[in-house]
């Protein structure tokens, strides 16, 4: 099969033809038709997430059919998702006590497991989620991760009304829409001028600009962007009583910042990875809020383009491989 293959960290991934892979037991094959290309990819290709599978075909967003249902949970020809988490131990006190997003031992997809950048990818079938809908392929991807971890990272929120988002990109996007729907009150807060906040109040943010200049307090705040600095921003905007949920697997180091930011009962916490419970419920309530995802389609041959523009900050919304097999 045609793959996207990172050799080593820090360098562009490479076109590869590579044998094709096989199910073992309770292991689905899937014939790959999109795949979300994730800033944890970056994170990844970039150097910055440590010891990945090496060889490694990237990607965890992915939507496919079933080519070798494998065991009895999925019939051949059904179309799925593979999300971030790949594999837990089902043993240990997180698994045993439903965080399972917390396993010590936890296998993740286009990590320690080979991913969606390919013609076909493998997948434990109690991992991966029946799509049932008439969202198309490549705007569905986005929601196997993106959606997810902003969907968690909402629920820390609590019942916080004023809602602020940091970094408007593939999670923000989702999140808003999901937020609106749900009556809370949406402020973007976007580095990319006019367009950038034309796009978020398109998407149910009601104010959209720059960090120091929101127009009132925040009962909580998400962070998306990788950029420390934002933490200490959020937290100066916030109520008190409010939460900042950082929620991206890795970011730059928080710079120190006074106590009386967090006194008055202010929080910071992070979200980590997430659940299957997550999945099925976010895919049912971004069905219900009529989520739509804005997407920049690319061939499978242009991965590392997408990965530069997505860097660069030249996607608007979501980055998304057509994979079509030959």
């Amino acid at each position: 099969m045609r793959a996207m293959v990172m050799q080593t960290a820090g360098r562009q991934l490479e076109p590869s033809e590579v044998p094709d892979p096989e199910p073992r037991e309770g292991e689905v094959l899937v014939r790959v038709r999109s795949c979300g290309v994730c800033r944890t990819d970056l994170h990844i290709v970039d150097g910055e997430l440590a010891e990945p599978k090496l060889p490694l075909i990237p990607g965890h967003q992915i939507v496919g059919e079933v080519a070798d249902p494998g065991g009895a949970r999925f019939a051949a020809g059904e179309r799925v998702g593979i999300p971030w988490l790949g594999w837990t131990c089902g043993e240990c006190r997180y698994c045993l006590a439903g965080r399972e997003n917390l396993c010590l031992r936890a296998e993740f997809t286009g990590y320690t497991r080979d991913g969606g950048y390919a013609e076909l990818a493998v997948a434990d079938e109690r991992y991966c989620f029946p799509l049932r809908g008439h969202t198309d392929d490549s705007h569905t991807a986005p929601l196997l991760c993106a959606g997810l971890i902003g969907y968690r990272a909402l629920r820390f929120c609590g019942d916080a009304q004023r809602l602020g988002l940091y970094g408007f990109g593939g999670s923000a996007h989702i999140v808003c829409q999901v937020a609106a729907h749900q009556g809370r009150r949406v402020f973007a807060v976007t580095r990319g001028g006019e367009e950038a906040g034309a796009f978020a109040r398109g998407l149910g943010a009601e104010w959209a600009g720059g960090a120091d200049s929101l127009p009132e307090e925040l009962d909580a705040a998400i962070v998306f962007a990788p950029v420390g600095e934002l933490v200490v921003a959020a937290l100066r905007a916030l109520a008190p009583g409010g939460v900042v949920v950082c929620a991206g697997i890795h970011m730059s180091d928080i710079p120190s910042f006074p106590y009386e930011l967090l006194w008055r009962e202010r929080a910071i916490r992070s979200v980590a990875n997430l659940t299957r419970a997550d999945g099925e419920e976010l895919l049912a309530v971004a069905a219900e809020a009529g989520v739509r995802t804005a997407v920049t389609v690319y061939p499978l041959a242009d991965a590392n383009v997408a990965l530069d523009d997505l860097r660069a900050g030249r996607v608007e919304g979501a980055a998304v491989l057509a994979i079509e097999t030959g």
